[in-house]
């Protein structure tokens, strides 16, 4: 029940989903539109992820603190844009910045950030990841859409990686002259550890909240119980719920 009173409170397009659920329309690209009139074009491959954060609320629902007023987003890992466009019309005013690396995704974020140009939203097809240069990925490139694109790992082999532009944390604060962060989103399959691992205690001083969907891998270190250790040591405190963290300031 609570997820259609999140859809009645965020969409004003309500029906759309309805006549969905009941094959009364095949559009394809669906085109929603929230209360405050952001409009996010949703291909139906990934109906799926746009109901996760508009009607369960899945990266905010477990923050500690508010988010402020105009508040400054960096969304890594933001696939086709549903997050950066629930951030924008749940927090008027707010800076965002968006990266996605894989190209089929990168458009349709490109496609959503230009149908809301009153929105601040700077996208970016890059990766963010440990260090700057290039780094190789690996996906499904027969799927239109890929929500599991991934870094290629040292001990494997991958005749159709793709090489990516990526940077650092520090960088993007650095070349965007950001000061604060008030909610860092991730969700990018794996690098969230080489992200935080290699990120400077200067650095997370600046961030005041995170909501991170961590992936459990077999290397050491790559679990939750061990990414949490390392915010603690950040002076984080945090709560989780299955593969999503959030942290906050102490």
């Amino acid at each position: 029940m609570i997820r259609y009173f999140r859809l009645f409170r965020n969409i004003s397009n309500w029906w759309l989903h309805f006549a969905v659920k009941l094959s009364l329309t095949d559009a394809d690209p669906l085109l929603f539109k929230t209360r405050n009139d952001v409009l996010i074009q949703v291909p139906r491959r990934l109906l799926h992820e746009f109901k996760e954060i508009f009607f369960e609320n899945c990266y905010l629902r477990g923050l500690n603190l508010n988010v402020p007023n105009a508040p400054t987003i960096i969304d890594v890992g933001a696939n086709a844009g549903f997050f950066t466009l629930f951030a924008a019309s749940r927090f008027p005013g707010a800076k965002i910045f968006s990266f996605e690396p894989i190209e089929s995704n990168f458009r349709q974020l490109e496609i959503n950030r230009n149908l809301n140009e009153g929105c601040d939203i700077t996208i970016f097809r890059k990766s963010v990841f440990s260090h700057s240069g290039e780094i190789s990925m690996i996906f499904d490139h027969n799927d239109s859409y890929t929500t599991g694109a991934r870094v290629l790992r040292d001990s494997e082999e991958e005749t159709n990686a793709i090489r990516i532009p990526c940077v650092t944390l520090p960088q993007v604060f650095e070349e965007y002259h950001i000061d604060r962060c008030d909610l860092l989103k991730m969700d990018c399959e794996g690098s969230e550890y080489s992200i935080l691992y290699n990120c400077p205690s200067e650095y997370f001083k600046k961030i005041t909240q995170m909501a991170i969907e961590v992936h459990k891998r077999s290397e050491s270190k790559q679990n939750m119980a061990s990414i949490c250790e390392h915010l603690s040591g950040h002076n984080f405190d945090m709560r989780h719920s299955g593969n999503l963290l959030w942290a906050w300031q102490r």
